[in-house]
């Protein structure tokens, strides 16, 4: 069975373009629908922040109206309550790529905060993509990939990515708030940014890196990279 590096936000919040601090941390469905899946499988869920924080669920994703109902809005909180792994994480830092055969990217907001400019996720993500390990990433996780930079460029320009959309953002009323957008520094950064239509699940795969572009996106990305896991 494989053994993959969950990478979650530290943060709680996200700073806007005004300076002032909307809650956050990382969506619930993101980290659940995953976590549910691999673990289903008899794989192994290590989970990874910085400095070892324990991470924030953000409290919107488990709203029975952003869930999908409130049914499944209390399954996604038993999933959350009996994963011990996020009780336990290790520090970012400490986390080796050959101690793991895949590695996977939760969002919501609070990958906009921290992991954007995060130098050790920045070097993971580098040998991840380099080593041919499945490296999934969903939602406004992608905005990692940010911190790969070096003299301006990026080992993943040219890959086909998706990310939370400009137009998913005004959805929920935050492009006019936020500093800047995962489709526009995505674009910036030289990816073939991709997406699909608003709010549905939408995947992309171009050789080892599996991307989503929203929350609904990250229980098939599961899915797609559980195919390669022994």
């Amino acid at each position: 069975m494989a053994k993959i590096l969950f990478v979650v936000s530290a943060a709680s919040y996200w700073t806007l373009k005004d300076g002032t601090r909307h809650p956050t941390g990382y969506w619930a469905e993101e980290f659940a629908a995953p976590y549910r899946a691999v673990t289903g499988a008899g794989h192994e869920v290590v989970v990874a922040t910085p400095r070892g924080t324990v991470p924030y669920v953000d409290s919107m994703s488990l709203r029975p109206a952003m869930a999908g109902s409130a049914e499944i809005a209390l399954e996604l909180e038993e999933i959350l309550r009996t994963a011990e792994e996020l009780r336990r994480p290790i520090e970012l830092a400490d986390a080796r790529l050959d101690d793991y055969d895949a590695v996977y990217y939760p969002g919501g907001h609070g990958p906009m905060e921290d992991l954007w400019r995060d130098a050790d996720s920045g070097r993971l993500l580098i040998a991840a993509l380099a080593s041919g390990k499945p490296l999934a990433i969903v939602c406004h996780a992608p905005v990692a990939i940010l911190a790969t930079r070096r003299d301006g460029r990026s080992p993943f320009e040219g890959y086909r990515v998706s990310a939370f959309t400009n137009d998913e953002e005004d959805g929920v009323g935050l492009r006019v708030k936020a500093p800047w957008t995962a489709e526009d520094e995505l674009v910036k950064l030289g990816v073939d940014y991709v997406k699909g239509e608003t709010w549905k699940p939408f995947t992309v795969v171009d050789r080892n890196l599996y991307t989503g572009q929203n929350p609904a996106s990250a229980g098939p990305l599961a899915e797609e990279f559980l195919k390669v896991l022994k």
